[in-house]
């Protein structure tokens, strides 16, 4: 049995992770290589709310981007953006210290943590990258 949306607090607590999530990405200079992946689609902004419409429909909660997109194909929304094994580990990490900020923990909470790292790893591909590679964030 899977992690459903009730399990975790409902949409607004779902809302909550999900910003604590993307806060992440944009204070901490250790998470720069998930930032930058976000250059090539459409923004944090739009990241934030399809995140969320996401992850709604897929724990069982109203499917909001199944409806604005008309599927839910996790490889098709990340096909242009170049995935390394490294990013994917990033991602999880991040995500989890995301779910510990929100108080997020438990048995549904470990499920929906295996789920995700079988995604994560999953989208793992060879697409090349558009810009010489560095983890670093831009000097200011």
């Amino acid at each position: 049995m899977r992690c459903a949306l009730d399990d975790i607090g409902g949409p607004d607590r779902l809302r909550e992770l999900v910003d604590a999530f993307y806060d992440r990405m944009e204070s901490d200079p250790e998470v720069y290589a998930l930032l930058r992946l976000h250059f090539r689609g459409h923004g944090l902004n739009h990241t934030r709310q399809a995140q969320f419409e996401f992850l709604s429909g897929f724990l069982g909660g109203r499917a909001h981007y199944r409806e604005r997109f008309g599927h839910m194909n996790l490889r098709e929304i990340h096909a242009h953006i170049p995935i390394r094994a490294a990013d994917a580990a990033l991602w999880l990490k991040t995500f989890d210290a995301a779910l510990s900020d929100c108080g997020l923990h438990g048995q549904h909470v470990d499920r929906f943590r295996a789920t995700l790292r079988r995604a994560a790893q999953m989208l793992v591909n060879d697409v090349p990258d558009w810009r010489p590679l560095t983890d670093d964030p831009p000097s200011t």
